[in-house]
């Protein structure tokens, strides 16, 4: 059976945008063919730049940091929530995950697709897009999936606090900003996001991908 690769992750160039307090992005040119005889790339850029998951460290103190997240809650298998209908700055409830409920599950892997991503890279991608509450935050913690994934860069830009507060705490690992979601026709499929290995940090970037069989598209 042949497999289809959809790529999930949003482009990291030269001065790509990200969070206001956020560190820059920039990719240089280091060496050139010319000077050296090779070409070689400084990256300089958040571990939440782009399309990226956090570990429970980043809001938690105690918290799980990169390296020591459990691979299996960011590559397998995935249930897709559709939630495209959803406006801008509207928010998302626990009603609208109840028709997938069945699905949402200890240890569940569930993204939700809103199709924000298609707003990169303007400014307003960062503060209008759909955005989770507390209390539905809440609720998937206490059903103990084990990753939620988005379309959009953060589940919530006001109460961002308290909603990675419930997610981390619960040992949730968060995938942000992914994209191209609209491309996946089923209601599950293989997802991988698999974190460089930084060693005592919150987060990193990730080169999100769905893997889809000739029925599933």
């Amino acid at each position: 059976m042949m497999n289809t690769f959809i790529d999930l992750s949003l482009d990291i160039y030269e001065g790509a945008p990200t969070f206001a307090n956020d560190p820059e992005c920039h990719v240089t040119a280091y060496h050139t063919i010319d000077s050296l005889g090779y070409n070689m790339t400084q990256l300089s850029m958040s571990t939440h730049q782009g399309t990226h998951l956090d570990a429970p460290f980043h809001f938690v103190r105690a918290g799980k940091t990169v390296e020591q997240l459990d691979l299996h809650k960011c590559i397998g298998e995935a249930l897709l929530v559709d939630l495209s209908h959803k406006q801008p700055k509207e928010a998302l409830q626990i009603a609208d995950f109840l028709p997938y409920e069945e699905g949402i599950v200890k240890g569940a892997r569930v993204i939700y697709r809103t199709d924000w991503d298609r707003q990169f890279p303007q400014k307003h991608y960062f503060s209008d897009f759909p955005y989770m509450t507390l209390e539905l935050a809440q609720w998937l913690a206490s059903r103990e999936i084990g990753m939620i994934g988005m379309d959009v860069p953060t589940p919530n830009p006001v109460d961002f606090d308290p909603v990675h507060q419930a997610l981390l705490g619960a040992e949730i690992v968060i995938v942000e900003g992914l994209a191209n979601l609209a491309q996946i026709q089923a209601s599950r499929f293989f997802f991988m996001a698999a974190p460089l290995k930084i060693v005592g940090r919150d987060g990193s970037p990730v080169r999100a991908l769905a893997m889809l069989d000739d029925g599933s598209r």
